[in-house]
């Protein structure tokens, strides 16, 4: 029988995809060992990937019009398999998608609640939510106002968009969420612990990775605990100082108070969805990567979640990046038998990035002669 290697690698950030990092791997893989079983399953940590790793495993990319951060129409998707539907913050309404300067203290989730909608209508009775690279500092309230949360201000007027409004926010009114949301569950893939107020919350420690000033943060974080207040008034339940409120510019908040929402970290709910446990029966190696693996991989990087995941199995782990910065005895301690980096092939990083698809493919190439035993049948 041959021999089955999964190859799940994340993205290699602004350089190639998981699926092309997946593929080019594979090929060296099969190049020195043709009778390998060579399964591709690329993976992402909930942020930015999530929905390609979703339709790599064979999920439907169903195409969405929806409001960018700043308003603005963008061409985004959801991905659906059965009943289960996968939503990317970061394809809606991510930095990226930001039409000019940063916004601060106007941009919305709101079209993350119309992409969620959307994937209801569709049919959806799960919603997976990646939270990550969001350009908002709302508290997830654009989102909700898209699924039926009505907020208004003082006049009783509906509420503008962006965590500035929320200064203004006297009252919310659940009631259209249930005719929206009866019956979804939601879970939101996230590996951020932070609250959602204070020096470690949202407006404080991410506010200015979105242009924020310290006196926008301080604008944003006085929002925020209007938003904390009047939610808790309403719901009678404090989620404000729930790890992982702070998510995506509280968007984890919003998600946890009027969605219900369980926060799941970010690899272990995206290898769920791509049936990675059951694709590692059998497996006798596992190759996975980024494009950096350092002490950030550590805190809940998909390639430590790879790792993990597979150890529970018995299975080893070949860690294949860009940059391997981490020292062999925390390579072990996370898991992996074994790192190859790119730049031992190609020193300049400039150049190794531009090459990538070649580095990688010879890294296969050398993981097959080394790593995997017998000549397979």
């Amino acid at each position: 029988m041959a021999e089955r290697v999964l190859v799940v690698p994340d993205k290699f950030k602004g350089s190639v995809t998981a699926a092309e990092a997946a593929d080019a791997l594979a090929a060296g893989l099969l190049a020195a060992r043709p009778d390998l079983d060579v399964v591709r399953l690329p993976v992402a940590d909930g942020g930015d990937g999530t929905l390609a790793a979703a339709v790599s495993a064979g999920y439907e990319l169903v195409p969405v019009v929806a409001d960018g951060p700043t308003g603005e129409p963008v061409a985004t998707a959801f991905a659906i398999l059965a009943d289960t539907a996968v939503v990317e913050l970061a394809d809606v309404t991510g930095l990226r998608l930001l039409p000019g300067p940063p916004a601060p203290l106007t941009a919305s989730t709101y079209g993350v609640g119309q992409v969620i909608a959307a994937a209801i209508g569709y049919g959806a009775r799960t919603v997976v939510l990646g939270i990550g690279g969001s350009a908002s500092t709302d508290g997830g309230a654009g989102m909700l106002q898209a699924l039926g949360l009505w907020l208004a201000g003082e006049d009783g007027a509906p509420l503008g968009r962006g965590g500035a409004a929320l200064t203004g926010l006297v009252s919310a009114d659940p009631a259209g969420l249930d005719r929206v949301l009866g019956g979804v569950t939601v879970l939101v893939a996230s590996d951020v612990e932070n609250p959602l107020l204070g020096p470690n919350g949202a407006a404080a420690v991410f506010g200015p990775q979105k242009g924020a000033s310290p006196e926008d943060v301080a604008l944003l974080d006085l929002a925020l605990t209007r938003w904390a207040a009047v939610t808790e008034s309403v719901i009678g339940r404090d989620f404000a100082a729930h790890a992982g409120a702070g998510a995506a510019g509280g968007s984890g908040f919003g998600a946890m108070a009027y969605l219900g929402a369980r926060l799941v970290p970010g690899v272990e709910l995206v290898l769920d969805l791509i049936g990675f446990d059951e694709a590692l029966a059998g497996a006798s190696l596992v190759i996975t990567g980024e494009g950096s693996l350092d002490s950030q991989s550590l805190g809940g990087k998909a390639p430590v979640g790879v790792a993990r995941a597979a150890r529970r199995r018995g299975v080893p782990v070949v860690a294949v990046a860009g940059l391997v910065s981490l020292t062999d005895a925390e390579l072990a301690a996370a898991g992996f038998a074994a790192a190859y980096s790119l730049a031992d092939l190609e020193p300049d990083h400039a150049t190794s990035m531009a090459n990538a698809l070649d580095l990688l493919a010879q890294i296969g190439h050398q993981i097959a002669t080394t790593h995997i035993p017998g000549a397979g049948s």
